[in-house]
């Protein structure tokens, strides 16, 4: 655990290092996780209105929420937002915003909250994720954001592929094209999309049943709506720099820079670790057993007896000592 803390990474106990080195399948949350979060407006589409009124309406909505795409929206609106004007805001998990702007109801996010609401939304294959909006039940058009990918990102799922990781795994909430387009880009194995948290949890238990008998499954993610995956996975690892305090109170392990190739490092302090610890089981028993038979027999001496007590214990110890040498790189 201290090794690992020189990478950086926060294991809460060595009962999730155990676990962590057992892992085989790796489940990762996308945005914040393997992409910045760092957002950009890229496209407006407005029906029934200019672009800086959708976008206005837009930046409005999302005024109340802290995600990262909202946060993206606010900032290519670029103006002070009149809080005065916003009513009843309400986030709706895994689906957006729905507020009352002007006395107007306004609806801002993906394709399920449109239909819920019972407006079509239009039907683009576009790469990103879709802000739509609607205003008094009738579609405004769309914003779309982007988001990137970490710079090791690419790396980090390389590494875990080359440390035995039998399956990666993305489950998102983003639209299929962009979720598949990220999965490609970073050669994971599976891509669930357009999930809600809930969802979320059924694939991960879906992917817990499937595990083979040993192997394990890690959850990485970052978001408040991450917290009930990363408590029910065998081992949680939430990004601690920019993510949510539930979501690294539920983890068991801590990434604090943020960076997912700290994954493949700290998996790699995990299995040194447990190396260790049976070389010294093994060097122990091996040397307590020898004097104990030569004991038996009559050849051992009372040096012998102490060094295979104190002598063997100084010898573990300074053999544990090797685990605060770690790699720094993967």
């Amino acid at each position: 655990m201290g090794g690992a803390s020189k990478l950086g990474v926060l294991v809460k106990g060595s009962n999730y290092l155990e676990i962590l080195a057992d892992v085989d399948t790796i489940v990762f949350d996308k945005t914040g996780t393997l992409t910045k979060g760092s957002f950009a407006v890229t496209e407006i589409a407005p029906v029934g209105m200019t672009e800086d009124k959708l976008l206005e309406l837009a930046a409005y909505a999302e005024h109340y929420s802290t995600h990262p795409i909202a946060v993206s929206v606010q900032k290519a609106f670029g103006q002070p937002v009149d809080a005065t004007r916003i009513a009843g805001a309400e986030e709706l998990a895994g689906r957006g915003i729905k507020a009352q702007i002007n006395g107007q109801q306004v609806l801002a996010g993906n394709a399920k909250l449109m239909r819920e609401f019972g407006i079509e939304p239009e039907d683009k294959q576009l790469v990103g994720t879709v802000i739509h909006l609607a205003v008094a039940g009738q579609y405004a058009g769309y914003a779309l954001v982007e988001d990137e990918l970490k710079p090791d990102a690419k790396t980090a799922i390389d590494a875990l592929k080359k440390q035995g990781i039998r399956q990666t795994v993305m489950l998102t909430g983003d639209s299929d094209a962009v979720g598949q387009k990220v999965g490609a880009q970073l050669g994971l194995n599976k891509v669930y999309t357009q999930l809600l948290p809930g969802d979320k949890v059924e694939k991960v238990e879906e992917l817990l049943q499937a595990a083979s008998g040993k192997g394990k499954l890690a959850f990485v993610g970052d978001g408040i709506n991450d917290a009930p995956v990363l408590a029910r996975a065998d081992v949680g690892i939430a990004m601690g720099g920019l993510g949510s305090d539930a979501a690294i109170e539920a983890a068991d392990i801590v990434i604090m820079n943020d960076e997912p190739s700290r994954i493949a490092a700290v998996r790699r302090v995990a299995q040194k670790t447990l190396g260790i610890v049976k070389q010294n089981i093994v060097f122990a028993l091996g040397v307590k057993a020898v004097v104990l038979i030569l004991g038996a027999l009559g050849f051992a001496t009372m040096w012998a007896a102490v060094f295979a007590d104190v002598g063997v214990s100084v010898i573990a110890i300074l053999n544990a000592m090797r685990a605060l040498r770690v790699p720094k790189d993967i």
